[in-house]
């Protein structure tokens, strides 16, 4: 924890960090959380998760395309996903509660990759996120739990700007099709995610993003291009089953 305190407040200092350097960082962060949070051990909910995560990763531009990705599965019950500089994925085991099948996970999967390669976690914390990280990390207690809630933080799972979730949700829906992957799914996603949000604390996937009936109205504006990608992928025998 002293290392990445230290790391946030001279982060929160210089005002400026690069791709490279939160590289770095995320890799020792993403491998802490693998040491201090609850693993899955189903093998058929890893084999699938894995799956649908590997097939999206196929068609994701350079440089991201080369990286050597790690994809990890969190025994917690949040419906969250995220994914890291560098190449780290997480997925926590609650997001199947309402993705309900491959394409609505690969839903998420590939908002959460478009995060990555539009650089959105560098422009967050250049835009001052990482003192708000700093600030958690002196105030939180040495207890396992609250020590997981700020690694995840400073894991730049920090929320993003409306701008960067609607370019996520477009870009995502862009690597969905291309993978083969029905992109009309988004919708029912968002839909189940809402249902599930209905009188209770939303999902944590939910929390920082924009108005369900804005970010629906964006992704249907953006379904005819999406469906075309999605035949053209289907055409090319890209059928992917991970079910």
């Amino acid at each position: 924890m002293r290392k990445l305190v230290l790391f946030a407040m001279m982060l929160a200092v210089a005002g400026c960090v690069s791709e490279s350097t939160i590289r770095v960082e995320a890799n020792q962060q993403f491998q802490q959380m693998r040491r201090q949070m609850p693993i899955s051990s189903d093998p058929v909910e890893r084999a699938y998760i894995f799956c649908v995560a590997q097939s999206v990763l196929r068609v994701v531009e350079e440089p991201y395309a080369s990286r050597a990705w790690e994809i990890e599965v969190f025994d917690m019950p949040d419906a969250n996903a995220f994914a890291m500089p560098g190449g780290k994925i997480g997925i926590f085991s609650g997001l199947l509660d309402v993705a309900a099948d491959q394409h609505q996970l690969a839903a998420v999967i590939g908002h959460e990759i478009a995060h990555v390669t539009r650089e959105h976690q560098v422009a967050q914390m250049n835009r001052g996120m990482v003192t708000q990280g700093a600030a958690a990390v002196l105030g939180a207690s040495v207890g396992m739990q609250q020590e997981a809630q700020v690694l995840a933080q400073l894991g730049l799972t920090l929320p993003f700007s409306r701008k960067h979730e609607t370019e996520a949700d477009e870009v995502g829906l862009a690597y969905m099709a291309d993978a083969g992957f029905d992109p009309r799914a988004s919708i029912t996603l968002w839909k189940n995610m809402e249902e599930k949000s209905q009188g209770a604390r939303p999902p944590q996937f939910l929390s920082t993003h924009p108005a369900p009936e804005n970010r629906m109205g964006d992704l249907i504006a953006g379904m005819s291009v999406a469906l075309d990608r999605y035949n053209a992928a289907l055409a090319r025998g890209v059928r992917p089953v991970c079910e």
